[in-house]
């Protein structure tokens, strides 16, 4: 029914709306963790906070699993990679999604003060982590990263972990932090006790005007101080997948496909508007400001996503092996037979997810918590 070239793109958006999804639904149980010994300051402070993404958290990191599934099975090139060059980073952030559930499940189970600040000291640690990484890998996409094909295609990395923390890299790791802080504390402001959500309003209203600066700092960084990857000659799109097959040079800046598809800047627009709004309704109408603050996240991830097109991860050591939307893909059969997949269960996710947070609407209070968890 598609075309290669259509599927390829419709993956490569598919792709966006994943990673998007992630951020969006993950990202503030990342964000209110790691605001968790600001936001909470005492026991059953934090108790409130907890509770409100308690229910939810496990099945947020759906859109994690998928987001990796569809890199698996419609990207191969790209995942194989990423989390071969990548290891250390990436076992870091598996590490970080492991010490949540324990800390969730651990830090009640004994009253101690220390206990307790043990495993919130971990649950902040773990939201940190993960936005401070995903951050620097979305950053080291527009540096290039240090791997080659051989004939064989074959691929072979050069450098470290510590490599990956280059300066622009870094700001767009702060870009990430106070972005999600920012989806958390609005998330506080809309499902935590009132006293508590006065408290996170604020912090989202900073957390907004500090993403304001920082994105736009990032974008001057961009324009200025990143050479781009532009690919030279014509690009058959209905070829095989093989990255060597084409030709590309480093030259000019990452904006230049927003002069190509004018229509990319909607992406950038919608993530300043979300802020905007967080800074101004968040402390009269949290229900609004929490569903333009996740707006905000995923166009921001979008407005990446659409400043690297075509490209999917460039190569710094081979510029000729960067992967890109027309050659790191599966077969046509495989993403069609995919998207037929995607078709069906894709709207069964968001109706159920939808109804569990329809089921769980509502303010976590501190009366609920002392009337629930008396003694413990």
């Amino acid at each position: 029914m598609f075309t290669y070239e259509v599927l390829r793109i419709i993956w490569w958006l598919l792709l966006g709306v994943l990673l998007a999804g992630f951020a969006i639904m993950d990202g503030f149980d990342f964000g209110l963790a790691a605001l968790l010994p600001v936001l909470g300051r005492n026991d059953e402070e934090r108790r409130v906070l907890l509770e409100t993404i308690e229910p939810t958290w496990e099945g947020n990191q759906v859109w994690f699993i998928l987001g990796g599934g569809a890199v698996f099975a419609a990207w191969p090139l790209l995942y194989a990679v990423s989390f071969s060059g990548m290891y250390e980073a990436i076992l870091l952030v598996l590490l970080a999604f492991i010490v949540r559930p324990v800390g969730f499940n651990f830090r009640n189970k004994m009253p101690g003060r220390v206990w307790r600040n043990i495993w919130d000291g971990g649950l902040t640690v773990s939201g940190l982590v993960v936005m401070l990484i995903c951050g620097v890998a979305f950053g080291n996409l527009f540096l290039g990263l240090p791997f080659r094909f051989d004939d064989d295609l074959r691929m072979s990395w050069e450098g470290g972990f510590f490599n990956l923390l280059q300066p622009f890299a870094i700001l767009c790791g702060l870009v990430s932090i106070v972005l999600l802080l920012m989806h958390g504390a609005s998330w506080a402001s809309l499902k935590s006790d009132p006293q508590i959500a006065r408290r996170a309003s604020r912090i989202a209203q900073a957390c907004s005007v500090a993403f304001i600066a920082l994105y736009g700092l990032a974008g001057v960084y961009l324009l200025h101080g990143v050479t781009a990857y532009r690919l030279v000659g014509a690009i058959s799109s209905g070829g095989v997948s093989n990255p060597l097959l084409k030709d590309v040079a480093r030259g000019g800046n990452w904006l230049a496909s927003y002069a190509e598809h004018p229509a990319f800047w909607l992406a950038p627009a919608l993530a300043l508007l979300g802020a905007l709004v967080v800074v101004a309704l968040n402390r009269h109408s949290p229900r609004i400001t929490f569903f333009f603050s996740g707006l905000t996240v995923g166009a921001t991830i979008f407005s990446a996503g659409f400043a690297l097109f075509p490209f999917l991860m460039p190569s710094s050591l081979d510029p000729r092996s960067s992967l890109t939307v027309w050659d790191a893909s599966s077969s046509r059969g495989t993403l069609g037979l995919m998207l037929g997949a995607t078709a069906v269960f894709m709207p069964i996710i968001l109706l159920y997810t939808g109804w569990v947070y329809r089921v769980l609407r509502g303010r976590v209070t501190l009366e609920h918590i002392r009337r629930t968890h008396t003694g413990y």
